[in-house]
């Protein structure tokens, strides 16, 4: 896997330690906004998220409202 970019600032990306190598989520935190890729394409695109709309979403992420219905 190609390193990141070099981040502004302190920031840098974060990759789940279950990335096996091939096309994962990275996020980085960067001023007001948390910018989303994936490891494919390191130079972009990226979605582009406010702080609190992270939040919210992690939220619900860990509450299952994102979970598959068994059955």
């Amino acid at each position: 896997m190609p390193a990141p970019p070099p981040a502004s600032g302190d920031a840098s990306w974060r990759v789940s330690r279950q990335c096996d190598g091939g096309a994962c989520v990275m996020v980085r935190s960067e001023r007001e906004s948390i910018l989303v890729g994936t490891t494919v394409q390191y130079d972009g695109p990226y979605l582009i998220f406010t702080k609190a709309e992270w939040k919210k979403f992690v939220s619900a992420a860990q509450r299952g409202d994102f979970d598959r219905s068994q059955g």
